[in-house]
């Protein structure tokens, strides 16, 4: 019999906890640690933020499931890695400690014959000062309570706009390094689509400031794409969907404080500056949980398993920008130290970013982190869940299935406005994720035809039909495995 144990119950650890179960027999066990309660569709977030979605809408709780599916499930945080046991115990465990109110501050030790690490990353809000959600008058839309909290004071600042009061949001990003701009793009458009349904559009100034070099980049060294008949970069897709709406933008922008109604920044040039509004939303930078790993004899071992995030099967040699390729990147997403564990998804430490690293003229790194979010985080941890089947069943260590991030491609539709009939959204397929410069070195990297945009009513709808799509993939209902990752 052989015991997995995820970490994690976001989309990575939930595709994987899933596909695990439905290929397993019943006599291996699968067991799901999570200090979350519930399983939240994070990409529609961003419709809570503008009130056009309950949370309800896009959360369950985890443990009815689980119990539904024979998947143990323990409500509990991971504290510390031992992937040799100890002088007591020869199986490798974890430790966790529980957060449920029955069990809260009791610890656990959790054996495991696989380990998948699906714990996603830390919001890093600390690492720019004063960007706590719901101070200062910054907000986020990275957890469904979030947005709740965003949209209640949203809510707010539009009464008081149709009341006469003129005022000022800056939708983006709040660290040099921060990734996710896709999240901030959905949210800049829709609260822009929002304050036109109030017809309040006239009474705000909307702003984009990001760290991305260029529009478009989102993390990605922006794209050469088919836009119908043309071919378009990027950048110019994204300030043709900006300058339509009148949104203005700043960007090289590192935002490194935070004040009341005031966010200061360093540029490209150096320059501090600062920005004021009265409501913004700021992605916060994404860091690892600073796990701690131990080996038998209790000696500190988390630079075998940990640099920020998990290390992986990719090359960490550090070289200059100009030698990084395609295959870097990790291909199985097992630990080299300790062949049975795993980290698909956001936990796995990337080997470089995917956009030109910049720093200001201070010194500063003004570049956006690589993003790991959404399609990518389900294709690789249905692969993890497929080599330990594989594994499990043949008895012998297996890795045939294999997906890098460069040669993987990914679709990512951003709303830019709900409703259903003057609803919009921003659809962009890019393949590969990570460009591949010797392979396509005339098209930035990708390859046209698999790398395109659209906008349009179409958009909006394929995004909603996603939404419950995914749901229902998530739920586990009837046939869920035949919906594509």
């Amino acid at each position: 019999m052989a015991k997995i144990v995820i970490l994690g119950a976001g989309i990575s650890g939930h595709v994987a906890a899933s596909h695990l179960r439905r290929k397993l027999s019943k006599k291996h066990e699968v067991v799901v640690v999570s200090p979350n309660s519930n399983y939240q569709w994070i990409p529609s977030n961003i419709w809570v933020g503008v009130g056009r979605m309950k949370s309800k809408q896009l959360l369950f709780p985890l443990a009815p499931l689980y119990k539904k599916k024979n998947i143990l499930f323990k409500q509990a945080k991971v504290v510390t890695f031992h992937p040799e046991g100890d002088e007591n115990m020869e199986q490798p465990y974890v430790i966790a400690e529980y957060v449920s109110e029955d069990q809260k501050g009791k610890t656990e030790k959790i054996t495991y014959d696989y380990l998948i690490n699906a714990t996603g990353p830390k919001l890093n809000f600390d690492a720019t000062e004063g960007l706590k959600p719901g101070t200062n008058k910054t907000f986020s839309v990275c957890t469904y309570t979030h947005a709740e909290h965003a949209w209640s004071s949203l809510e707010k600042l539009i009464q008081e706009m149709k009341n006469g009061k003129k005022v000022k949001i800056a939708i983006g990003t709040g660290h040099g390094k921060s990734t996710c701009q896709g999240a901030a793009f959905e949210y800049i458009l829709n609260v822009d689509q929002e304050l036109r349904r109030h017809k309040v559009r006239d009474m705000a100034e909307l702003t984009w400031i990001s760290n991305e070099y260029s529009l478009g980049d989102f993390g990605m060294d922006g794209m050469l794409l088919s836009y119908g008949s043309n071919i378009m970069k990027s950048h110019e897709m994204i300030e043709m969907v900006f300058e339509d709406r009148d949104i203005k933008w700043i960007l090289g922008a590192a935002v490194n404080k935070i004040e009341d109604g005031i966010a200061h920044y360093e540029n490209l040039e150096g320059e501090k500056k600062s920005i004021e509004y009265d409501f913004a939303m700021l992605i916060p930078a994404f860091s690892g949980h600073g796990f701690k790993a131990y080996d038998k004899n209790n000696n500190d071992i988390t630079e075998k398993l940990f640099k920020g995030f998990m290390i992986v099967d990719a090359d960490y040699t550090p070289k200059p920008y100009e030698e990084w390729r395609v295959q870097d990147w990790p291909e199985t997403y097992q630990n080299p130290s300790y062949e049975n564990i795993f980290a698909p998804g956001i936990a796995f430490a990337p080997p470089h970013s995917i956009s030109k690293p910049r720093k200001s003229k201070n010194g500063t790194e003004i570049f956006p982190a690589p993003p790991r979010t959404g399609m990518p985080s389900g294709i690789t941890a249905k692969l993890v869940a497929d080599n330990i089947i594989d594994s499990i069943n043949q008895g012998v260590e297996k890795r045939t299935h294999k997906g890098s991030m460069g040669n993987m491609g990914a679709a990512c539709i951003a709303s830019a406005g709900f409703g259903l009939t003057k609803g919009s959204g921003v659809s962009i397929t890019t393949f590969p994720v990570v460009p591949d410069y010797e392979k396509y070195p005339d098209t930035q990297g990708r390859k046209l035809g698999k790398t395109f945009g659209e906008i349009g009513l179409a958009g909006h709808w394929l995004k909603l039909t996603l939404h419950y799509a995914f749901m229902y993939k998530a739920k586990m209902k009837p046939f869920w495995y035949l919906l594509p990752e």
